[in-house]
């Protein structure tokens, strides 16, 4: 379970990142997929349409902060 909660962590991080950069220039490659926050949501929410770099950039934050949190607690190995 935590290892699919850490994907979801690094796709959410690789979606604001990617958000981002196409905002700012043009999006190199799986934009269906990596765009999908960027080209669904921000346009709906008025907030967030004003600031989409900032959006896109806090999704990346919100991604390594439950990728973090998926490690968080985790048993270590012991001999």
């Amino acid at each position: 379970m935590r290892d699919v909660i850490g994907l979801i962590g690094f796709v959410l991080f690789l979606q604001g990142i990617s958000g981002a950069i196409d905002h700012l220039a043009v999006q190199p490659f799986m934009g269906i997929l990596l765009n999908l926050f960027n080209r669904e949501v921000i346009p709906r929410v008025e907030l967030l349409a004003d600031h989409a770099v900032l959006a896109n950039l806090s999704l990346a934050v919100l991604g390594v902060l439950v990728m973090i949190a998926s490690d968080w607690g985790q048993p270590s190995e012991s001999r």
